[in-house]
């Protein structure tokens, strides 16, 4: 009798010692496990420590006009982590199997804040003109109300210096039907009549383009293009016999991965 009264009260002390030392975690039901990562679209989320390849086709297109046509590529690729990274970039133009504009560039980039990037590294004016090399040095981001900005000098072999700036903004018409007006300028401290570089600002390329995404990564676009020489630089196209600027109908792809 004695040991079955002992056994009641053992009973109840054991249950809430037990209760005392068990742990209930609650949590949704599609809560991620710890150590999962999460997907977005896809796209596995890009860790600080992490090196990453991606490349970016923003134009490749043909320009229509009654007095001729032209192909026109520029793109970059970058491998790297998020505070430092390799930089290529491209860009050019075929006219009657003629390439002008030709622009390579190789850049090293340091993040310098969330949103910007300062770039430096060397550019090769490569096509079927004269060569020339420069070193560069600039600025790439996203500045307020989502523009993408780019901002770039130069300074050459031959001792002359330069400038580009770049800026696009997508304007969101639907959620895969975007309208993108851009704009490029460069500008050079000296003409280069090989070259058909003027002093100042030189040339524009501009561009209003509507892209569809049929997925996120492959977007046919239309576009109403404009190509042109400004200043001195179209006084020396125009002593050489041909056309100083053009406003082309333009239709491409957009594609990254």
């Amino acid at each position: 009798m004695k040991a079955r009264h002992s056994l009641l009260v053992l009973l109840p002390l054991a249950c809430i010692t037990a209760r005392a030392h068990s742990q209930t975690t609650y949590h949704a039901a599609d809560a991620p496990s710890p150590g999962d990562v999460t997907y977005v679209d896809g796209i596995r989320p890009v860790m600080d420590q992490g090196t990453w390849f991606h490349g970016l086709l923003d134009e490749f297109e043909g320009r229509y006009a009654p007095s001729g046509s032209d192909f026109r590529w520029d793109g970059e690729a970058w491998y790297g982590s998020d505070y430092n990274k390799l930089w290529l970039k491209s860009e050019g133009t075929l006219n009657r199997g003629r390439l002008g504009d030709g622009d390579q560039e190789a850049l090293y980039s340091r993040s310098i804040s969330p949103y910007f990037d300062l770039q430096g590294g060397l550019r090769v004016d490569l096509d079927d003109g004269p060569t020339r090399t420069w070193g560069a040095f600039g600025i790439q981001g996203l500045s307020l109300y989502q523009f993408e900005f780019q901002a770039t000098a130069y300074v050459s072999d031959r001792g002359r210096f330069a400038s580009r700036i770049e800026g696009s903004y997508d304007i969101l018409l639907t959620n895969r039907l975007i309208l993108q007006p851009q704009a490029e300028f460069n500008l050079y401290t000296k003409a280069d009549p090989a070259r058909q570089v003027g002093a100042g600002l030189s040339d524009i390329d501009a561009g209003l383009r509507l892209r569809y995404e049929v997925w996120r990564k492959f977007a046919p676009y239309i576009a109403v293009t404009y190509a042109g020489s400004l200043a001195q630089a179209r006084h020396i196209i125009r002593s050489q016999g041909q056309q100083t600027g053009t406003t082309r109908f333009t239709f491409g792809i957009r594609s990254w991965f």
